[in-house]
């Protein structure tokens, strides 16, 4: 190995590690931005729901979510064997004590680390739409089912080598032929918009509509706690997203590069679009629609970060910032409580993301001089983000269903009423006479 090719894989090693860090600080950045959203008397719960998901996560991936995202034995192309890589059993060491490299050339153990986090920030996302209603107990039982149920799958059919991906086993590949051992159109999902946010943002529809309302759902408003905490996560989200896509390059690169910009005139639109669409619809453009914005541009550039120039991610996030604004309130529409806006935020972002690359990747999409192939890479993209929905939606009706039966969701009406934090977990944030109310 020359010198020139151990630095590049050093460096790449060093910017892996880095992004995993990143993306690892979103979800205690989630845990901010959904607890100044909440009310008082819930913000602990709300942000233990996402601290309890990064907890079942790491545990579960290791055991065999690794193994059933990007085991090599494949079933069906849904997912890989889990026993395979049980325990990340030789994942990690040669007989000789040195790294098993991956897939990129450095050790292969950075790549799994880096997809645990993936994982953990996916399912604490869904908890936004439960806020002030579930027993804390349920929702890390569910944690640990829909992550094996759901996402691994996901992350096998679209990252490593299954149904929605770019290999000639795949549905693409049987729609439209393949290009040697890859489909001839490879759908795109850069860093995560069908695995992660559309997966996500089915399940807390899918949640809202099966546990129900909150009892005083439309009747008293819920009005955030903490803007300023809300501002803040939304701050840390933002910076720990260039982990999540630039970091899906798999290198210090300009892929990695080009994903960064992206990321950041995309997001930087989409608050615009946003606040825009707050100000002529309502009036003010205001600091929750800001940071809401700000989330529903990176949901949005996930899928198409490194497939857009940087003037069509302005296009792309300006629109999936107004559909985001749009999209919260459906609730209001069609009367489920999904209380933290995770369907318009990160499903009705993420769809439009998964689809727009179709119209407007770089060179191949269908308005952007693809031609016939730029019309088969948007039929594919629709595709793959109905399957996602269809996959996602289907599963966590059955596991909702199924610990609705058994342990139960909802928490007691007076504990509801008086504040979830005191009855699931003993503790309060504020020590407020005013509590209550809030």
């Amino acid at each position: 190995m020359t010198p020139e090719l151990v630095a590049a894989q050093s460096g790449n090693a060093a910017w892996m590690l880095i992004s995993a860090s990143l993306v690892l600080l979103m979800t205690p950045a989630l845990a901010l931005f959904y607890g100044g959203m909440s009310r008082q008397k819930s913000v602990l719960n709300m942000m233990m729901m996402s601290f309890g998901a990064i907890g079942v996560v790491g545990v579960v991936y290791v055991l065999w979510g690794w193994s059933m995202s990007y085991g090599t034995q494949s079933i069906g192309g849904i997912f890989a064997n889990p026993f395979e890589f049980f325990g990340l059993r030789n994942s990690i060491t040669l007989a000789d004590g040195s790294y098993i490299a991956g897939a990129n050339g450095y050790a292969n153990i950075i790549d799994i680390g880096f997809q645990l986090t993936f994982a953990s920030i996916s399912v604490a996302l869904i908890s936004g739409a439960l806020a002030e209603r579930v027993k804390f107990s349920t929702w890390l039982t569910f944690v640990g089912i829909w992550v094996t149920l759901v996402y691994f799958p996901l992350a096998h059919m679209v990252w490593g080598g299954g149904l929605l991906g770019h290999t000639a086993h795949g549905i693409s590949a049987a729609l439209f032929g393949t290009d040697g051992e890859d489909a001839a159109i490879a759908p795109i999902d850069f860093a995560g918009g069908t695995v992660v946010h559309i997966s996500a943002g089915t399940a807390a529809l899918v949640l809202a509509l099966i546990i129900g309302k909150r009892k005083a759902f439309m009747r008293t408003p819920h009005r955030p706690h903490n803007l300023p905490l809300v501002m803040l996560g939304a701050a840390l989200l933002w910076f720990g997203w260039f982990g999540f896509n630039a970091g899906s390059a798999f290198g210090a690169n300009g892929a990695a590069g080009l994903a960064w910009l992206n990321t950041t005139v995309a997001t930087s639109a989409a608050m615009l679009g946003w606040i825009g669409l707050e100000r002529v619809r309502d009036g003010h453009a205001t600091s929750l629609g800001a940071a809401s914005g700000i989330v529903a541009g990176l949901v949005t550039i996930t899928p198409a970060a490194g497939d857009l120039t940087p003037l069509t991610s302005i296009i792309l996030g300006a629109i999936g910032g107004a559909l985001g604004c749009w999209g919260v309130g459906l609730k209001y529409r069609f009367g489920f409580d999904d209380t933290l806006d995770v369907v318009g935020v990160h499903l009705v972002a993420a769809l439009w993301g998964t689809i727009g690359v179709g119209l407007l990747a770089t060179d191949r999409g269908l308005l952007t001089g693809g031609g016939v192939d730029g019309a088969k890479l948007f039929a594919i993209q629709i595709i793959i983000a109905l399957a996602a929905v269809v996959f996602a939606g289907i599963l966590t009706a059955i596991i909702a269903f199924g610990l609705a039966k058994t342990v139960g969701w909802r928490v007691d009406d007076e504990a509801e009423f008086a504040g979830i934090d005191v009855a699931q977990h003993g503790e309060s944030a504020y020590d407020s006479a005013n509590q209550d109310a809030f």
